[in-house]
């Protein structure tokens, strides 16, 4: 999924400086973000109070909308570098092309992950004809340097390992939960999990205390910690913890993102992940110039122009603004 904001900001983010080394409970309010004509999206991360959790640089939580009258989602070929997408549905189904010749549709609780890593551009769109309801998550993994400019390539994973309990299903999604580990590639210590749970669930979820940890609410009414989380809000959990509590007060979906706290500095533009203003300069004339990132093809529709770049130099402000 691109990130359509036409005047995005250049900020460097990652780095330990600001990671909370205990267990705490900061929520995070979503900023609501158009996509495309029929699709409104509520943006996690990058957030006013914290850009990363772990390799987690950017999280949009998306419907449940009603598209059955609707286009749907429709996002022309865009670029991408130095990240993993990761698509995440509940309800409804993406078609996903690329340039490296991938044409998959992803449905709910399978995994759709392009590494990027150098270059690739991609679309997204609802099928057509395509289901009543959309519903789901897109996430980027930042790329540590070494891993930055490997070859790109897509994987679709229909089938993914699951941890249960009373009242709980744990899909892993990236990663290891509880000794299940996730087909997916990884280039970072991380996990990512979609938690099922049904009305009176009351569960203790394992967790590393290395890790830093946030919770998504995608459905229903949830206490995370003690603290209520409402869809389309993300509670920031801190590191330390080797458990979280989750009461569910209603059937509920949860979505489960930590990993090791992120130890190099990232400037995220656009649709872009480097190490500096020259490179997001680079990747932004590569891909107004047609090069490097390859062609989409069968998409109905021109691609995306990237937006300008504003005349400011890149400021540091680390993890948390």
């Amino acid at each position: 999924m691109s990130n359509l904001d036409r005047e995005p900001v250049p900020s460097v983010c990652g780095g330990r400086g600001f990671v909370v080394a205990e267990p705490v409970r900061e929520l995070l309010s979503p900023r609501h973000v158009r996509l495309g004509a029929s699709t409104e999206v509520r943006r996690l991360l990058p957030n006013l109070g914290r850009r990363m959790v772990g390799a987690w640089a950017f999280v949009d939580h998306y419907g449940p909308d009603d598209i059955a009258d609707e286009p749907g989602m429709q996002v022309p070929p865009h670029p991408h570098m130095g990240l993993q997408t990761v698509s995440w549905l509940h309800d409804g189904e993406v078609l996903h092309r690329d340039s490296t010749g991938s044409l998959q549709t992803i449905r709910p609780r399978e995994l759709g992950l392009m590494t990027s890593g150098r270059a690739i551009s991609h679309s997204e769109e609802s099928p057509a004809p395509h289901a009543r309801l959309l519903h789901g998550a897109q996430l980027w993994v930042a790329l540590p340097d070494a891993h930055r400019h490997t070859d790109p390539h897509f994987e679709h994973h229909a089938e993914l390992p699951r941890v249960t309990a009373p009242g709980l299903t744990a899909t892993v999604i990236l990663g290891t939960l509880d000794g299940a580990t996730s087909p997916g590639t990884t280039y970072t210590p991380i996990v990512g999990a979609d938690l099922t749970l049904t009305a009176g669930a009351d569960v203790r979820v394992p967790l590393n205390p290395d890790f830093e940890y946030a919770v998504l609410s995608l459905s229903g009414s949830t206490h995370v910690d003690g603290a209520p989380v409402l869809p389309g809000a993300m509670l920031y959990l801190g590191c330390g913890r080797t458990e979280l509590p989750v009461l569910a007060e209603s059937d509920a979906g949860l979505m489960l993102l930590g990993g090791e706290p992120f130890e190099e500095e990232l400037v995220m533009w656009w649709n872009f992940i480097g190490r500096s203003q020259d490179d997001i300069t680079q990747a932004r004339e590569d891909w107004m110039s047609g090069s490097r990132f390859g062609d989409v093809k069968g998409y109905d529709g021109g691609r995306l122009d990237a937006p300008e770049l504003p005349p400011v130099a890149l400021k540091p402000r680390g993890r948390v603004r």
